[in-house]
């Protein structure tokens, strides 16, 4: 066992790490780090997508893999140390040292690429530095042992079983390095999914979303068991959770499988124009309990899954993305109706956007009091920018095409009559 280090035994480690007799150990620990630097950057340049990465990070050597590499070839070095009859002083405080850096580097960057913008996950990286720099002083100092040995006398006894707090801190450390190696590897497997462009957005959102709940699953089934809680125990807690599902979680259930359904069916895709209670926009996001519709107008709409199997919902782009849309004017009476609508079809055609195939249309809608209707239909292909902008287009189209006709828009007209006055009436 690792006995603790007295103050005077610290003392002369520190003096020989900074003495001239560690200078050779200076030198072979400053080049692991620049080999493992020159690695890093070398193997970051081959690298077909370095956002989010958990090995590389956003500078290389803020990722996961520079560590790694830097302790791995340290390691390998100290090993190496007696046959060049070099005693180890340095290397007996960086091993520690890198062994927590390498650990930090990858809850961090694990969880950031897992959950990019949550600042609860900030605070927990920020624990997880503390503990594991925390556990590098007690490594070095010879004290970790010590303290476990202590941690071992503090137990509770669970009818047969004796629980210790050491058990407890252990269980928990494992569970969490084993939850971290699953977020890492489901993480990975997302991050391909979503690049193949082969499969459907939709299709891979689903795929991606059922291979993390199946790693995450499986991840904490391991670890449980490291932690030593019995698994067959899960069985009493898995019927609660039935009970529960059935009373008061029913609601957040039915969204879940219906985010599936909608995924799997494909009723909905990322990108399509729908309309849901009223709400207008496009499919920015389908998550498994909730989907995301944005409005043109940038306001966005966070819409249960639920609601999406269980009412009226319009999509615009499901089997075509053409939409057909329509304008009304009034032209004169006395104009000559059949060349007014047959200049207004041939205008309408020339405006960005509206479709030639199929093209315009002009209808006599009805006969109005002020002037003859005519109702202008037409064809869009790319709802997701609109209707706005496109009819302001058409309407403009048909005033200047009047305006040449010079066919006049009818003002509505009344007439008022003046009643007979009494004694007009009466002689």
């Amino acid at each position: 066992m690792h006995q603790p280090l007295s103050l005077t035994e610290l003392q002369a480690l520190l003096g020989r790490v900074f003495s001239a007799e560690a200078l050779a150990e200076w030198g072979l620990l400053l080049g692991c780090v620049a080999l493992a630097a020159l690695l890093s950057w070398v193997l970051s340049r081959k690298a077909t997508k370095r956002e989010h990465s958990v090995l590389f990070g956003d500078r290389v050597i803020d990722g996961a893999l520079f560590p790694l590499l830097a302790l791995a070839l340290a390691f390998g070095v100290r090993r190496l140390l007696p046959l060049w009859e070099l005693t180890p002083a340095l290397f007996k405080l960086a091993l520690p040292v890198l062994v927590s850096l390498a650990v930090i580097r990858v809850i961090a960057r694990v969880l950031r690429a897992a959950w990019p913008d949550s600042a609860p996950i900030r605070l927990v990286e920020r624990a997880g530095s503390w503990v594991m720099w925390g556990g590098a002083v007690l490594w070095i100092t010879g004290l970790l042992p010590v303290i476990l040995d202590e941690l071992d006398d503090i137990g509770w006894k669970f009818g047969t079983v004796k629980l210790t707090l050491r058990n407890i801190i252990e269980g928990g450390l494992t569970a969490a390095l084993v939850l971290v190696v699953a977020l890492w590897i489901s993480a990975a497997i997302e991050s391909r999914l979503l690049r193949r462009d082969s499969m459907d957005l939709s299709m891979r959102k689903i795929a991606a979303s059922a291979i993390r709940a199946l790693l995450l699953f499986v991840g904490l089934l391991f670890a449980l068991s490291a932690a030593g809680i019995d698994l067959t125990a899960l069985g009493v807690l898995g019927g609660a959770l039935g009970v529960g599902l059935g009373f008061g979680l029913q609601k957040l259930a039915a969204n879940y499988v219906s985010g599936f359904v909608i995924l799997a069916e494909r009723s909905l895709r990322i990108g399509d124009m729908v309309r849901v209670d009223g709400f207008e926009g496009r499919v920015t996001d389908i998550k498994t309990r909730y989907t995301v519709i944005r409005s043109l107008g940038g306001k966005e709409a966070i819409v249960p899954n639920e609601m999406l199997i269980t009412q009226r919902v319009e999509n615009s782009s499901l089997a075509d993305p053409r939409v057909l849309l329509n304008t009304v004017v009034q032209v004169d009476y006395d104009c000559d109706l059949e060349a007014v609508m047959k200049s207004l079809a041939s205008a309408v055609t020339d405006v960005p956007r509206v479709l030639s195939e199929p093209g315009p249309s002009v209808q006599l809608s009805r006969f109005a009091d002020s002037g003859i209707e005519l109702t202008v239909f037409f064809w869009i292909a790319d709802p997701e920018n609109g209707s706005g902008g496109v009819r302001s287009d058409v309407n403009l189209a048909v005033w200047r095409t009047l305006k040449r006709l010079g066919v006049d828009i009818p003002y509505p007209q009344q007439v008022q009559r003046q009643p007979k006055s009494e004694s007009s009436t009466t002689r």
